[in-house]
């Protein structure tokens, strides 16, 4: 075979063109990428889960409370602002962007519509805190599903991770049913289940959907059904004003950014800098509001965050993804 090889060298462009091709493929995993993109990634990246953080305190702002109707105008706003982007980005081409998506695309859309309504009936419901820790499970719930559905495998590490953080949901939810935040911490749950959802439907069909078109498609699903059920409508344009702020830079900017980044970044280094949204969300009302989580939310938030951290944080030590991550639109 060597010698065969040898023969075969100076001439057979197949054979160069498969030796370049491993030269390419050992030079992309041995040697880093441009150290400036990587950095510009990293800090597109923070921005986008910096951006997504802001939900609670945003939300706080409001003199409504009427979540569907918070949901209609921010999914409207978001709505405009991505297809502004798609147009800018595809021109004329940017319905063949959308259309792409495909099946998978629409039902990945739907799912996380779902999270919409249940991100903000949550944050209406509970405290900032909760909402946000209890979304964090994410990526635990998507491994779950995946050894559930797809029969994948599961690190020992996810396990402990999962057992440690359920112990923290106990804890946070044994102290709701107190303060009557029980429905409010089921549907951050809610956020978490639709999320991992979305990714295993993504897996199921081996589908890789651009987040800005499933973003846009997501607010076409959610503006409907919200219209339907707000009711009378009675935002203020202060409220409007809030809104706009939270469809275009919380939650359209911060999936431009996320978009943008994870073309560099690997999936553990998305998951390990997404993990700030639900860092710092609490702590943006508690400074700035001071809403205190109380201190069975701070405890069994310990557990949750310290889990999923320590999952991820070992899953980058040791080379490879953590198993099954969330998609990166924050709610």
């Amino acid at each position: 075979m060597i010698a065969n090889a040898g023969a075969r060298l100076p001439s057979d462009p197949a054979f160069l063109f498969s030796a370049l091709r491993r030269f390419a493929f050992v030079t992309a995993t041995h040697f880093p990428a441009d150290p400036a993109r990587h950095r510009r990634a990293v800090v597109f990246m923070i921005v986008a889960a910096v951006c997504w953080s802001t939900g609670g305190l945003l939300v706080r702002q409001l003199s409504i409370t009427n979540a569907y109707e918070i949901v209609f105008w921010r999914s409207l706003f978001m709505t405009m602002f991505v297809a502004a982007v798609l147009v800018m980005m595809h021109g004329r081409a940017m319905p063949r962007a959308v259309r792409a998506a495909g099946y998978p695309g629409m039902l990945a859309g739907l799912l996380l519509a779902v999270s919409f309504f249940c991100f903000i009936g949550s944050v209406t419901r509970t405290t900032v805190a909760n909402t946000f820790v209890l979304m964090s499970v994410t990526p635990l719930l998507a491994a779950l599903a995946g050894w559930l559905v797809l029969r994948e495998r599961v690190a020992a590490r996810t396990w402990v991770a999962m057992a440690s953080a359920f112990t923290g949901i106990a804890v946070m939810f044994g102290s709701a049913v107190d303060a009557g935040q029980l429905v409010g911490n089921l549907l951050a749950l809610g956020v978490s289940a639709s999320f991992a959802a979305q990714l295993i439907v993504l897996r199921k069909f081996h589908a890789t959907v651009d987040m800005l078109p499933m973003v846009m498609i997501a607010g076409l699903w959610s503006l409907v059904p919200a219209w339907l059920l707000a009711g009378p409508f009675g935002a203020t344009t202060h409220d409007v004003a809030v809104l706009l702020l939270m469809g275009c830079i919380q939650l359209g900017v911060g999936c431009l950014l996320a978009t943008a980044a994870s073309r560099t970044l690997s999936a553990t280094e998305l998951g390990l800098l997404a993990l700030l949204e639900p860092i710092l969300g609490p702590l943006w009302v508690w400074a700035l509001l001071g809403e205190h989580p109380g201190t069975s939310a701070l405890i069994g938030g310990a557990f949750v965050l310290c889990a999923v951290i320590a999952n991820e944080a070992i899953a980058a030590w040791q080379g490879r993804g953590a198993g099954v991550h969330a998609p990166l639109p924050g709610p």
